[in-house]
């Protein structure tokens, strides 16, 4: 049985036309991917958007990520300092965002399990951060993100990501501007429909747990 396309959350005609296109250009890269796949978050999905695959090309990454800065701007309205990636997957999406923002971009990492700045990096106090995620799914690693980031001193005003695959049902405690948002069924590992049971299941992510 062929696994469901992700769909579309109600949106404008213009909206969902915007929105068909930023899937096309996951589509053309190879980066939306279909079967049975394990997340980070230990949940199963028929769906996975490889953001990896679509940030390879630089004209296609800096148009995606072009059409989210400008999106931020016209959701958030705010004036950020920086734009703080959680490590790793988000690192060159955040970096690009931060490009098109024309601030400076710096990414958090997991030496010990929790975020925490490394590599010399540092925040002013007070610091307006802008999260840049590559895909939110529960939220999770962008809430850590976001507390590692009230941890260093930093205010986080405002989270943005490529794409919101919960179809905004999740919270990071703080506005989030994604450039898609779609619904795509996540599952237990203990109860999966049928025709995912029937599929050994890949991990396609940069994390091993």
């Amino acid at each position: 049985m062929t696994p469901p396309h992700p769909t579309q959350s109600p949106r404008t005609d213009a909206a969902a036309l915007a929105q068909e296109a930023v899937l096309n250009e996951f589509r053309a890269a190879g980066a939306l991917l279909e079967g049975h796949f394990l997340l980070s978050s230990g949940l199963r999905s028929s769906v996975y958007l490889q953001c990896a695959k679509v940030m390879q090309d630089p004209l296609r990454g800096g148009r995606l990520c072009g059409a989210l800065a400008a999106k931020v701007l016209s959701e958030q309205g705010a004036t950020f300092d920086l734009c703080v990636s959680p490590a790793m997957g988000a690192v060159i999406v955040g970096y690009e965002t931060a490009k098109q923002l024309g601030v400076n971009s710096i990414f958090m990492e997991r030496p010990e399990g929790g975020f925490e700045l490394r590599r010399g990096f540092e925040m002013a106090a007070g610091a307006r951060c802008l999260m840049v995620e590559d895909v939110v799914t529960t939220g999770k690693s962008s809430r850590e993100c976001i507390a590692a980031i009230r941890a260093a001193g930093g205010e986080a005003v405002g989270a943005a990501c490529l794409i919101d695959r919960s179809g905004g049902t999740a919270d990071l405690g703080v506005p989030l501007t994604p450039l898609v948002q779609i619904e795509a069924p996540l599952f237990d590992p203990d109860n999966l429909p049928p025709e995912l049971a029937a599929i050994p299941p890949v991990k396609p992510g940069s994390r091993r747990a």
